[in-house]
């Protein structure tokens, strides 16, 4: 076997020496890799002592309401379930009362009648305020000379809230033509008139089944 000169061995030892180099180098790197962990941030945040064990074989994992991003963010908000439902108006809670444009009136002036509406209760309640609710009645002493329904067209229902606490009155009054009224006299012209000179008459109102508790005392001269 021919016998290498010296440079050969010297290359050889700087290329065993840094292929050694190399292997520290390496060695060095992959253990600082598994110490630091550089990549833990990106993969989640670290587990702490509060959170749930893993499931069991067959069990279906939970998230955490509050850590889990796809969770909705809790809300104060009264769901529509939660609100309460208005209801029905109480006779208790409602009051009744008949209004009149004047208290007397002269020859030929027709009376106009309206509706005061009052919810006392602590709550707004709901109730049918319509024409098809509603009734008046005019009368002497114990005679009734005239109601609306005697001869009302087309009644219609409206449902309404009223407010606790507050005061309606109707915007359409009806008018009373100061004759008496029945069923069968509805299209004729010579109803027997009401007496004037100074004649006492009692407006009584009702609308959704509540009925005013007093009536309201006109005079027709």
């Amino acid at each position: 076997m021919p016998r290498h000169s010296a440079a050969v061995y010297r290359r050889r030892r700087v290329v065993l020496l840094g292929g050694l180099i190399l292997l520290v180098a390496a060695i060095g790197v992959g253990v600082w890799l598994l110490v630091a962990q550089p990549w833990a941030h990106a993969a989640g945040p670290a587990p702490t002592s509060s959170a749930s064990p893993n499931p069991t074989a067959g069990e279906t994992p939970t998230s955490d309401p509050v850590t889990d991003p796809a969770s909705p963010a809790p809300t104060t908000d009264v769901s529509e379930s939660e609100t309460p439902a208005v209801v029905a108006c109480e006779a208790k809670d409602i009051v009744v009362a008949a209004v009149t444009d004047a208290d007397s009136y002269q020859a030929g002036v027709l009376p106009k009648i309206s509706i005061s509406l009052t919810n006392t209760g602590p709550t707004d309640c709901t109730m049918d305020v319509g024409s098809t609710t509603q009734a008046f009645t005019v009368m002497s002493g114990s005679d009734v000379w005239w109601r609306s329904t005697d001869c009302q067209e087309n009644p219609s229902s409206m449902i309404a809230t009223l407010p606790a606490g507050t005061t309606v009155t109707s915007k359409d009054p009806v008018t009373w033509d100061r004759t008496r009224s029945s069923v069968e006299t509805c299209g004729q012209e010579n109803r027997q008139r009401a007496p004037g000179g100074g004649a006492s008459y009692h407006v009584e109102v009702s609308i959704g089944g509540f009925t005013s508790a007093s009536t309201k005392q006109i005079l027709l001269n």
